[in-house]
């Protein structure tokens, strides 16, 4: 015989641990994650084409130009030798032997492979022209500097706070996102509340089909409305108080419904029991 209503405080009570958890998971632990995730990826691509070369086999480079062959060095690791280069490009075809071979980065972070004691001979597929030369010292590109530091970081990898620094739209989009699962959470509750209620009489119960149905159309919301604000479509304010305010707005008025639905009910009850007797 309670009321709706006042299942509403002790339910909160109950879920803001849930609640607050899923706050600092969408706000600190999300990014984080993709964050070393994105350093993961930035080391690997880091590496350069001589480090991906496994000893006696031929393999190739990240974008197929070129095919290595080397043997590592007993005694230095860093210092292969036997080193064996074919490079193809538009037009024309080298191939670099060398004695011994090693890494160095330049100014720019850059790696190359300096050759020595070796030949490189180049064939112009176009004219068919053949050259050969002799060296004792040879630099070669193994491998650029790709990725970055943090300005090339993707949205969902920089930290709440960076987010706030910066108001891009694409960061305006993702903050949009980890507030909108916090407050997405919490509407839920409240929607669970009027959902939970039903008329025992009843013969079927459809509530739980309807939850699972509000779960998924909100939980698309909240991604539809990061990518509003993210092409510049819509504001972080109108995006949260549109969504989150109006599940805030529906859920409430359920509870309310729900109560009207349940006193007429009990009303009723009580009136036929009054005519029974």
């Amino acid at each position: 015989g309670a009321s709706l209503s006042r299942f509403v405080a002790p339910v909160l009570h109950t879920a803001w641990p849930v609640l607050l958890t899923v706050a600092l998971m969408a706000l600190f632990v999300w990014p984080w994650v993709n964050q070393q995730g994105a350093d993961l990826r930035e080391r690997y691509a880091r590496r350069s084409d001589l480090s991906r070369v496994t000893p006696g086999q031929f393999q190739s480079s990240r974008d197929g130009s070129r095919v290595f062959f080397i043997e590592r060095d007993a005694t230095d690791g860093s210092i292969g030798r036997n080193v064996f280069i074919l490079s193809t490009q538009p037009g024309s075809e080298a191939v670099t032997t060398a004695r011994s071979g090693r890494l160095e980065l330049d100014a720019a972070n850059d790696r190359y492979l300096l050759l020595d004691t070796g030949q490189r001979n180049e064939n112009n597929l176009v004219t068919g022209a053949r050259t050969m030369a002799r060296f004792q010292t040879y630099r070669v590109l193994a491998g650029e500097r790709t990725l970055s530091a943090v300005d090339e970081l993707p949205p969902k990898a920089r930290s709440t706070r960076d987010l706030l620094r910066q108001p891009t739209p694409r960061h305006q989009g993702e903050l949009v996102w980890r507030v909108g699962l916090a407050l997405g959470a919490a509407n839920l509750v409240l929607l669970a509340i009027g959902l939970s209620a039903s008329n025992p009489r009843r013969a079927g119960n459809w509530n739980l089909l309807f939850a699972l149905l509000a779960f998924i159309v909100y939980y698309n919301l909240i991604n539809l409305t990061q990518a509003w604000v993210a092409a510049g479509k819509v504001g972080v304010g109108a995006a949260l108080a549109g969504a989150h305010g109006g599940a805030l707005a529906l859920a409430l008025a359920l509870v309310w419904w729900r109560e009207q639905t349940n006193r007429q009910w009990g009303w009723e009850r009580r009136s036929g029991l009054r005519a029974a007797r």
